[in-house]
């Protein structure tokens, strides 16, 4: 009992420092992103490999910027003990050379996302509406990945979920919600390029007395990274998530919380033009003993709560994606047809949601999307919700299981 009420006192600067060693893990074997943020007004400083400077707020595309379009690499890391062996190997060199089209495409991707939330960091404020701020953020991601149907462009909506709603929140048409000062926002973006999706998420908040909450996460994500490698169990990963984000607390309103890892959400495994490819990465004890595996993408991403640390679905819905394993299904209604139609030419099996509908010029789809999700072509995806007045925060960072290391795709300066 004693080891357990000092493990809970774990400071700040704990968070930090692990969150720096994280960050700085292999940066001696690989260039990784820019590492100084821009200020609004200012052009952004260069990163590797960058031949000229983006604009601020910006306007050029990112495949602009990059000598030979060869794009940064995120931060490598060396993997541990019975896998060191790769990083001598002149087999598993010429495997990462055989490789290095298909990552240069998702470290461009991965680029765009830095980009955009560097930006998105000096216009996200108090007071913002949050429909109008994802759409800034979309139409910015949109110009910067130069989206070109599915070939390139936004890999699902961007998340904007409040304190209690911990996930797949975002506004639909008439939706007027504005970012108050004391609210904790998760802002959970994706972009793709070939359908190779970088998806990554961080926490916005405003008043300090959030900090413990919010480094809890960070640190807990970064531990998440840490863990992950070829041949790790998926179980042990989720123990050491959540042995760190339990051992912290946080103060609000005279009240003492335990930060909890909320057990029914996962990190999970990516595949092209498939944002949950099958494996699930747990936040909490006690999950499967299935292994990572070489050449494969894991979203790490953990979620802290002041709440029971369990989301059910409630809200309205937003978020929707057709089922990657559906055949064909035989469709009565025509309207459905046409919009399956639709969703077929414009998102595949990308996640999309109500305002992509509109923006598409599709109207009056609600009865066709509901027989699409009755028939089991499209599934909805309803806001996930910890029990109201709790707060849950979020981090997320794209890693790629290589054959000699891990590289932390969408790691950057700010995160």
């Amino acid at each position: 009992k004693k080891k357990k009420k000092k493990k809970k006192k774990k400071s700040k600067s704990a968070a930090a420092a692990v969150d720096g060693e994280v960050a700085s893990t292999g940066s001696s074997v690989a260039p990784g992103p820019t590492k100084t943020a821009a200020l609004p007004n200012e052009t952004c400083p260069l990163a590797p490999g960058q031949i000229k400077p983006q604009t601020s707020p910006p306007t050029i595309p990112v495949r602009l910027l990059f000598k030979n379009n060869r794009f940064p690499q995120g931060t490598m890391h060396s993997y541990k003990d019975d896998n060191l062996w790769r990083e001598t190997s002149a087999e598993k060199r010429e495997q990462e050379r055989l490789e290095s089209d298909m990552l240069n495409q998702v470290r461009q991707a991965a680029e765009v996302h830095r980009q955009v939330r560097r930006h998105m960091r000096s216009v996200i404020k108090p007071g913002i509406v949050l429909s109008e701020m994802c759409e800034t953020l979309e139409d910015l991601s949109r110009r910067l990945i130069e989206e070109k149907g599915l070939e390139a462009g936004i890999a699902f909506p961007t998340g904007c979920s409040l304190n209690y709603v911990a996930a797949h929140y975002t506004p639909n048409a008439g939706d007027k919600t504005v970012l108050d000062y004391n609210d904790v926002m998760k802002v959970d973006f994706g972009t793709q390029i070939g359908g190779r999706i970088i998806d990554s998420a961080f926490t916005v908040h405003f008043n300090p007395r959030y900090d413990p909450l919010v480094n809890a996460v960070k640190e807990a994500t970064n531990t998440g990274i840490k863990e992950a490698g070829i041949d790790v169990r998926l179980c042990d990963i989720g123990a050491a998530i959540q042995e760190v984000m339990e051992s912290y607390e946080v103060e609000l309103d005279g009240r003492t919380f335990q930060v909890k890892s909320v057990r029914n959400l996962n990190g999970h495994s990516i595949g092209p033009y498939q944002i949950h490819g099958g494996k699930s990465v747990p936040i909490v004890k006690g999950g499967e003993a299935t292994k990572m595996e070489e050449g494969e993408f894991f979203a790490i991403e953990t979620f802290g709560s002041t709440g029971k640390g369990y989301v059910r679905e409630d809200l309205e819905c937003s978020h929707y994606m057709k089922n990657f394993d559906a055949g064909h299904v035989p469709l009565r209604l025509p309207a459905a047809k046409k919009l399956l139609a639709s969703i077929d030419k414009n998102f595949g099996t990308l996640a999309f949601c109500c305002r992509y509908l509109d923006r598409i010029g599709e109207s009056k789809y609600l009865m066709a999307l509901k027989s699409l999700t009755d028939a089991g072509v499209v599934d909805k995806y309803p806001p996930l919700c910890d029990n109201k007045g709790s707060y849950v925060a979020q981090f997320e960072h794209t890693l790629y299981l290589g054959p000699m290391r891990k590289e932390v795709l969408s790691r950057g300066d700010d995160y």
